[in-house]
């Protein structure tokens, strides 16, 4: 009876994660979707806690108010533009807490059978590597590590050499009857050396490509569970590690596709992340021309006698925390009868969604904020783009120029419109480390300064003449 209902508990629990995969694939339905997935959490905890053969109560409670009191400190504290390594970081705990389960219940167990074996040990490999690419991840994202690719050598002979000692480790762990020295020390063998494999892989992937690297350590940390969902013989854990690698995994597919890589090269890290050489040596062709600087007057005159205006947002309006005051903007020019409108790229920022986020969290709807895809042919009949924090999303060299290290990578095409203004502090380059040829395009013009204080001096020049027109 009891196992009769956890079955139904679980059964549950499941089609409510389903539920939440599919409310969180839109923005309208996205709140509905998070509710799922805590509903469904909350009954496999419950059902969890009640099998026979459960003790030490006060433990797991005890774990379980330090870690909700922790969550929601760091959920409540972090601010949207360190939301990445968050992420990252929260991925790594998926990976440690495997490999210890992982040991514990080898430890605490006589000898399962060649099938356990193989279980924990491919749990402990997946787990360490997802903890420690995790580890880097967020080191990178924080800024604490170079975003430049660490490109050892021979680095894809180095992968596929420590890959293959752990499988020879798995030979004598396999074999033991029982823990013993040996098979212990081939256990804490493949985690030092899935730890340095998971490390490497994602040190050799750039900064630009950090958005996937997110997405693809989501996968590994739903591979990590599914796995010790066998080790553990729990068929949630296994059903849920399945819809989140698997999910993770379409996600990395598809974000790669939009930076025109390939998924085995983040996967396996390293591969592109050299720029493609011309013919004959050439290096990379210089952006010519000179910038043409605008202030917010000129800007605020371009906007109001637009018909259609497209907003480009980038990592920048994170930065500045601007997005609230480009929500106002948005509604004073639409007030205005301008017809106004989002482009976002899926890669902008630094995780899978990360301008959607921001701009509902601002309560822009959802129905102007639009895919690079539906939108990017409409740039030529646009008579102001306004660029908010973007560099290389926005770059014409991923069109015309072989030798870019982002060449091929689909952009929006902001430089087909009329105007096109380009908030930033500075002339640096994006995150790819490229220089930008928009920025000396004819149509081009740079708004430099912090992107909170221009659209704080945009909005309130936009009133004032709004409501000179009004009266």
């Amino acid at each position: 009876m009891e196992y009769a209902l956890v079955s139904v508990a679980y059964l549950t629990s499941a089609v409510l994660f389903i539920l939440s995969l599919r409310g969180l694939s839109s923005q309208d339905s996205a709140r509905r979707g998070n509710a799922y997935g805590m509903i469904g959490m909350g009954i496999a905890i419950f059902a969890t806690l009640t099998r026979s053969g459960m003790d030490s109560y006060w433990m797991i409670l005890v774990a379980l108010v330090i870690g909700s009191v922790i969550g929601q400190r760091m959920a409540g504290s972090v601010a949207m533009t360190a939301m990445p390594e968050l992420v990252a970081l929260l991925h790594s705990f998926v990976g440690v807490a495997a490999v210890l389960v992982g040991f514990a219940t080898y430890l605490a167990s006589s000898h399962g059978g060649t099938i356990f074996e193989i279980e924990i040990f491919v749990d402990v490999f997946i787990g360490a590597i997802t903890a420690a690419g995790s580890v880097v991840a967020y080191l990178k994202l924080k800024g604490s590590l170079s975003g430049k690719p660490l490109l050892l050598p021979s680095r894809h002979m180095l992968n596929l050499g420590l890959v293959g000692v752990c499988v020879l480790l798995a030979i004598p762990f396999v074999a033991a009857t029982e823990p013993v020295p040996v098979s212990v020390i081939a256990l804490v063998g493949v985690t030092v050396l899935a730890l340095g494999l998971g490390a490497h892989l994602v040190a050799a992937i750039g900064g630009a490509d950090m958005p996937v690297v997110v997405s693809m350590l989501n996968s590994y940390s739903g591979w990590t569970a599914s796995a010790a969902g066998f080790m553990l013989g729990n068929d949630l854990l296994i059903v849920v590690g399945a819809l989140v690698g698997s999910s993770g995994l379409i996600l990395s597919i598809i974000m790669c596709r939009a930076m025109n890589r390939s998924i085995v090269s983040v996967i396996f890290g390293g591969f592109g992340g050299e720029p493609v050489a011309k013919p004959g040596g050439a290096e990379a062709a210089q952006p010519e021309g000179d910038i043409q600087e605008t202030d917010v007057t000129e800007v605020v005159e371009r906007l109001l006698s637009a018909r259609n205006v497209i907003i480009v947002p980038g990592y920048g309006m994170a930065v500045a925390r601007a997005q609230h005051k480009v929500q106002e903007m948005a509604q004073i020019l639409k007030d205005a009868g301008v017809r106004l409108r989002f482009a976002i790229h899926p890669v902008a920022g630094r995780l899978p969604g990360h301008m959607n986020v921001l701009l509902a969290e601002a309560n822009v709807p959802y129905d102007i904020v639009l895919e690079m895809d539906e939108i990017n042919a409409d740039f030529g009949d646009t008579d102001v783009v306004l660029v908010i924090g973007a560099n290389d999303i926005v770059n014409p060299s991923a069109e015309t120029d072989a030798s870019s290290p982002i060449y091929g990578m689909p952009v929006l095409q902001a430089w087909l419109s009329k105007f096109v203004v380009v908030m930033k502090r500075g002339r640096s380059t994006g995150y790819a480390g490229v220089d930008n040829p928009l920025f000396y395009h004819e149509s081009a013009h740079m708004l430099f300064g912090d992107a909170s204080a221009s659209m704080d001096g945009i909005v309130a020049e936009l009133r004032a003449k709004s409501a000179v027109a009004v009266g």
